[in-house]
């Protein structure tokens, strides 16, 4: 226990200033790339809900 508390108090606060620090530049990126995917796949979604609609009109009620 002697040995423990202190490395894990030590590994718990270095991760909490990491958190603090924000965002790197790479992350920045992969977060702008991973936010344009989820755009473009709800448009996507949007289309097939259209598309099924206009097809299939009740398919909402077999989900």
């Amino acid at each position: 226990m002697v040995l423990v508390a202190p490395i894990w108090l030590i590994l718990h606060y270095r991760s909490k200033r990491q958190v603090s620090q924000g965002l790197t530049e790479e992350e920045y990126i992969q977060l702008s790339e991973l936010s344009e995917l989820a755009d473009k796949m709800s448009e996507r979604i949007k289309t097939l809900e259209a598309i099924l609609d206009a097809e299939a009109p009740e398919w909402r009620n077999q989900a």
